[in-house]
């Protein structure tokens, strides 16, 4: 028997997705990200509309507007969680600060981009948004204040993603530091989640962020047995002085995908990476120059 042809499957449902107070170029970024044919585009002026909007209609994703605060889109959140409690909803806005990052993820926001933003950045979060076909939350917060945060997180890359847009909206750093430690919590969250648990999404990791007035810590614990570094040749902090590539033929032998730079990444972009006893705990430490930081 021959398998049945899309058109014998009927018309492909149209999904929805509304945008409130949108600007030409936000309009353009979203028809361009979306699928042409199976998403409509509805459009609301403030968040007021939006919201009655969202109570008379079920959306598969809602942006806010670039225009409004963090704390006007966490409450327009948490209004249309009580007749809405599943949308997916992508806060943009002009004005944010580390609380309503925090009241945001309380509230079990998708993701959260205050202006200035990067454009694929955003377009890869609202794919990530639209093609997980039972989404749930997948971050916990157990604690949180602006200086101290502690989250569960489910172990799978697109929870990953959606975390690290959360802590780096909660960042209050100069740069170079900002995008330093982005990169080594990036590269240590992702060593968690792919060899700690092994990609298991019923398994979770714990992260534990600390804004001090001179200095950052994360803390990342994995459900795995843990490791030594002298143990994963498969790395390239394990690499013999004579032979930096070393690790790379391991890789390509075991047919694991191409990388292993993590740790050494990690170790170069903050000033401590501490492992605990079983190696299923790491601790990344960043020291900020005085001239540079910020008031905690």
């Amino acid at each position: 028997m021959n398998s049945p042809s899309t058109a014998d499957l009927g018309p492909i449902p149209i999904k929805n997705v509304l945008v409130v107070n949108a600007d030409p170029a936000l309009k353009n970024l979203i028809a361009s990200t979306l699928e042409p044919g199976t998403w409509a585009l509805h459009y609301g002026a403030n968040n007021e509309l939006a919201l009655n909007l969202a109570r008379s209609k079920k959306f598969d994703l809602i942006l806010t507007s670039e225009k409004t605060t963090g704390r006007e889109d966490v409450e327009l959140l948490a209004k249309i969680r009580r007749s809405r409690p599943h949308t997916r909803l992508i806060i943009l806005t002009s004005e944010s600060t580390p609380a309503d990052v925090i009241a945001a993820m309380r509230q079990h926001a998708f993701s959260y981009f205050s202006k200035p933003f990067s454009s694929s950045t955003l377009a890869q979060m609202i794919r990530d948004a639209v093609q997980e076909p039972c989404w749930d939350d997948g971050i916990e917060v157990i604690s949180a204040t602006p200086e101290w945060i502690r989250l569960i997180a489910r172990c799978d890359l697109k929870t990953a993603d959606r975390l690290l847009q959360f802590l780096n909206e909660i960042a209050e750093l100069p740069e170079p530091e900002k995008g330093q430690v982005a990169s080594a919590c990036r590269e240590m969250l992702l060593n968690a989640i792919e060899h700690g648990a092994g990609l298991d999404p019923t398994k979770d990791v714990d992260i534990e962020y600390i804004r001090a007035r001179r200095m950052i810590s994360c803390r990342i614990s994995d459900p795995g047995p843990g490791f030594t570094l002298d143990e994963i040749p498969h790395a390239a902090i394990a690499n013999p002085a004579d032979d930096p590539l070393h690790h790379i033929a391991i890789r390509e032998e075991r047919g694991m995908r191409p990388g292993g730079f993590g740790v050494l990444m990690a170790q170069q972009m903050v000033d401590q990476v501490i492992y605990g006893e079983d190696g299923n705990e790491v601790l990344l430490v960043k020291y900020l120059p005085s001239i540079n930081a910020k008031s905690a």
